[in-house]
């Protein structure tokens, strides 16, 4: 039987995951914003799965999925005809850095940290987007309580750099970012260790490897 590889990712870590990639594997990029309603990345994710099943009639399919947990949106997503392959981690925040481990580590020493990432500066997806959004809705006085509320936990911005790109642009939207909210600003590297294992093996303990009809489950990911 005939073997294929085929990507599904977030459109911030497809960005992270394309210039390793393979020539000619296939992949599918699914909205940032499904993140926000786990439900709806979870039905997204499980009709993209179908649709690449249902377009490779009697082929070996495997599926690498470009997500993490994210907010436990990956449970009850099944390998309907096929195996599919994820990091073992939380969200899409260790992938950048490359390693649960690496999270980790960087969440015991600065635990007030907020991330961002060139995809997440593109997306609009960001603290300073969605002030911009509270001042047109409720006005300046309101939207700023709100925003100091909201980031009143928060003490570190950093900008993930995975090296892959030119990072001015970002550098600059990051560190207006950290000036507007009183945080200090940091960029820390990245990693494609992680991407790379996904992309090219081995599928490790790091991996959460489905065979055909299994589902993910909340001990793949958490493990006694």
């Amino acid at each position: 039987m005939d073997k294929h590889i085929a990507v599904i990712a977030c459109a911030t870590v497809i960005e992270e995951m394309l210039p390793l990639m393979p020539a000619g594997m296939e992949w599918r990029r699914l909205e940032f914003g499904l993140h926000v309603c786990p439900e709806k990345l979870r039905t997204s994710l499980q009709a993209t799965i179908d649709e690449l099943v249902a377009a490779h009639p009697g082929v070996e399919l495997t599926i690498l999925l470009g997500y993490g947990l994210c907010s436990q949106a990956l449970l009850g997503v099944e390998a309907r005809g096929c195996t599919l392959v994820a990091p073992r981690v939380d969200d899409c925040i260790a992938i950048f850095l490359g390693s649960r481990a690496a999270y980790h580590q960087q969440a015991g020493s600065e635990p007030g940290t907020y991330y961002l990432t060139k995809g997440w500066c593109e997306q609009g997806e960001t603290p300073f987007a969605e002030y911009e959004d509270a001042v047109a809705r409720f006005g300046a006085a309101r939207a700023e309580r709100i925003f100091r509320l909201m980031m009143a936990h928060y003490t570190r911005l950093a900008l993930i750099n995975t090296g892959h790109y030119e990072m001015s642009h970002y550098r600059a939207y990051a560190r207006r970012t950290a000036e507007r909210f009183g945080l200090r600003y940091e960029e820390i590297p990245g990693a494609s260790t992680l991407v790379k294992k996904l992309l090219f093996g081995p599928w490790d303990d790091e991996l959460v490897v489905l065979s055909p009809g299994e589902a993910f489950r909340l001990d793949h990911f958490y493990r006694g």
